[in-house]
């Protein structure tokens, strides 16, 4: 049991679902207490065994989810992460999670890293995140995905190239958060021009609903329209919304409650001195982790 927290780290960043992630790692734990206590002893690294089995469901997953995001009402988003100061279990009665289960938030994990690896193949991601970010040998990584380890070496290259082609200047964590802070208090006053301010004007927001709740089915492009679309809807809202900053998967974001529920989760992508993608997280499904207040 004390690989539970690396193997949720490792499903999370491979699915991008901590319901899935959780799912994959319970299964991983079955198949190793369904073999008998001479099959257990004769495996050299349970850990190491664990980490095989639970990667081959990821893959297998990922595979299938495929046709599940065609069917999927609107655009999908991977799960947001709350801080681990406060996770709330979505299990009944909200029972607060084990510290060793939460996943180590870091650049890795940040909904613009989740979101380009949702644009790789299952083999790709796989192959990427046990090499470049838990540092597997393209030898054990070709076990795992069932290719040689040439292959596997390039489809980590092929990644790299989705990754490099996605990324952005970097900008401080520092002028993240004031441009973050900015929109929240340009969106609290209605102000639709402090809005398109802090927008690109090629700006990108993307909502994911699931189908639960409303949501935009396709992505909105320009800085004026996504101003204009936040302020609406806002005003529209029924009962009282509340504003909150919140780090998001590890970045500056915001937390929209409604009547003290959480209702959306917002990560943002910043380049230089403007805002150029919010993710919008509205499925409740995804929002069972985070507290409400």
């Amino acid at each position: 049991m004390s690989e539970h927290r690396r193997l949720i780290n490792l499903t999370y960043r491979l699915l991008g679902s901590l319901a899935e992630a959780e799912d994959a790692v319970q299964e991983a734990y079955a198949r190793w207490y369904a073999l008998s206590r001479e099959q257990q002893t004769a495996i050299g690294s349970p850990g190491g065994w664990l980490t095989k089995v639970a990667s081959r469901i990821c893959l297998d997953l990922l595979s299938s989810a495929r046709a599940r995001r065609e069917r999927y009402v609107g655009e999908w988003l991977p799960e947001p992460l709350p801080e681990p100061t406060e996770w709330i279990s979505g299990r009944p009665g909200g029972i607060t999670a084990d510290p060793a289960d939460r996943v180590t938030l870091d650049e890795s994990v940040s909904m613009a890293f989740l979101v380009v690896l949702e644009s790789m193949t299952p083999a790709e991601r796989v192959a990427f995140i046990l090499h470049d970010v838990f540092r597997y040998p393209f030898a054990e990584v070709a076990e795992i995905v069932g290719r040689t380890p040439a292959a596997c070496r390039q489809l980590a290259v092929s990644a790299r190239r989705r990754l490099r082609v996605s990324q952005t200047p970097a900008t401080s964590g520092a002028r993240r958060a004031d441009l973050v802070r900015a929109f929240k208090q340009a969106w609290e006053a209605g102000d639709i021009d402090a809005l398109i301010g802090l927008l690109d004007p090629d700006a990108t927001a993307i909502g994911d609903g699931g189908g639960l709740v409303t949501a935009a089915l396709r992505p909105i492009q320009g800085g004026e329209q996504i101003a204009r679309l936040a302020v609406d809807v806002a005003g529209r809202a029924p009962g009282n919304l509340t504003f909150l900053e919140r780090r998001v998967n590890g970045q500056p974001g915001l937390v929209v409650q409604q009547d003290g529920v959480t209702v959306v989760v917002l990560a943002f992508g910043v380049a230089g001195d403007r805002i150029t993608h919010i993710w919008a997280v509205r499925n409740p499904e995804k929002l069972r982790s985070w507290a409400t207040e």
